[in-house]
């Protein structure tokens, strides 16, 4: 374990001021959870929350934005400076047993199930893909996508596939983008969605679903064990600031786009398919608009199904100390066990859209639990030293942490409320 006091570097570093190409070169950690939130779920629930509100839900990919960069970088800095990752942090917390064992089981529970329902929802979307190519149904070729993940990601070989999936969600969010400029949005009702938070009759699940999609509490998990391969020292805390910075940044303008696109161009459409989807996309790509959405939410939903039960796998290694990686039994007993549940559940003719709209809202409801216990983690000194938090991001994190649980607490209430009611 490196040890603070020991380090002393910052002296010997450049002066010099990086150029935004220079600082572009350091992505990497911060790429791979953008990567993993730009999946089906972000397409399809920011889809929908434009076609239903135009652009009055548009603070809250602001806010989920902030959110990721706020926390994301809390748990970038708990990797580098302790060399262990956020699971380590749950286990060595507390000391009485109570809280101990407590926290650490409410954790692993909470990830896990939110784990197996992304899952299911991204190997619906995959499959939505190519439903709408083939008229095969969801609940076929959801569990077949599955079971072709499930050996790919024990095997490893993945890897080549990953890189191409990737590259096909860079250009479907590049065609986006610019169907977004195409579409020349009203840009006085979009600062107003942007900057003054509205909460439309309805719309609180899709609120919810938009924090849930983007502020995902497994990435946390991955973020603080990836960062210790590129990182090992307190001066790298920058480039590693840099790099969630940069990254989150550009997958929230992705997801931002999606909505806008959605705002000005099928306002008012119910979105019930990968067709409904690829109509924004029709002004650019005219009749091949259907075929490249199908592509898209291929691509996305096949690479953010390898992040699920792996963010699963290494939160429950990580608090209960399985030290050997996708080496050890158990971390593959993890791994397999939230395959087998998604795809079990991709089989049983749920709508596709709805369960991933249902997966981004339970995210956003366990979201607080994992937010608070965060802050209480980065103000351990004995385990940060200097590093803790700084009052700003004490009050950043705080903020977060309580709009998240105001969000959640609403969410449960409205839905007594329907349930009272029916």
């Amino acid at each position: 374990m490196t040890r603070i006091d020991d380090i002393n570097v910052n002296a010997n570093m450049s002066k010099e001021k990086k150029s935004f190409i220079d600082r572009l070169k350091i992505i990497g950690p911060g790429a791979i959870i953008t990567a993993s939130f730009i999946g089906p779920g972000t397409v399809t629930t920011a889809t929908r929350a434009g076609a239903s509100f135009g652009f009055a839900l548009l603070w809250a990919v602001l806010f989920s934005i902030i959110a990721t960069i706020v926390l994301q970088e809390m748990t970038a800095r708990l990797g580098i400076i302790t060399r262990k990752g956020l699971g380590d942090a749950v286990r060595e917390q507390f000391t009485n047993p109570i809280l101990k064992y407590g926290s650490m089981w409410l954790v692993m529970i909470a990830i896990s199930v939110g784990c197996a329902a992304y899952m299911a929802g991204d190997l619906l979307g995959t499959s939505l893909g190519i439903t709408t190519l083939t008229g095969i149904p969801s609940n076929i070729l959801g569990p077949i996508v599955g079971v072709i993940i499930l050996f790919l990601g024990l095997s490893g070989s993945y890897k080549l596939i990953e890189r191409v999936m990737i590259t096909l969600i860079v250009v479907m969010s590049f065609t986006f983008i610019t169907t977004m400029i195409i579409a020349k949005p009203d840009l006085g009702e979009l600062f107003k969605g942007a900057f003054i938070p509205s909460m439309p009759s309805g719309s609180i699940i899709m609120v919810i679903a938009l924090i849930g999609t983007t502020v995902v509490p497994y990435n946390f998990f991955m973020h603080s064990t990836m960062v210790q391969e590129r990182w090992n020292k307190p001066s790298d805390l920058k480039e590693a600031r840099w790099d969630t910075i940069i990254s989150i940044s550009i997958g929230g303008f992705i997801t931002a786009a999606i909505l806008i696109t959605a705002g000005a161009m099928i306002q008012g459409m119910e979105v019930s398919s990968a067709a409904d989807l690829s109509v924004q996309l029709q002004p650019i790509l005219g009749d091949w608009a259907k075929v490249f959405m199908s592509l898209g939410l291929f691509a996305a939903g096949f690479s953010s199904a390898l992040a699920s039960p792996l963010g699963a796998a290494i939160t429950v290694s990580s608090v209960l100390k399985w030290e050997n990686g996708m080496k050890d039994k158990r971390f593959k007993t993890v791994f397999i066990t939230i395959m087998a549940i998604g795809i079990i559940s991709s089989g049983l003719g749920f709508n596709p859209l709805d369960v991933l709209l249902f997966a981004q809202a339970l995210n956003g409801i366990l979201l607080p639990v994992i937010a608070i216990l965060l802050l209480i983690f980065m103000n351990n000194k004995k385990r940060l030293g200097q590093y803790t938090n700084s009052l700003k991001a004490n009050i950043l994190g705080g903020v977060v942490a309580l709009i998240c649980t105001g969000l959640g607490l609403y969410s449960l209430i409205d839905a007594i409320k329907a349930f009272m009611g029916a």
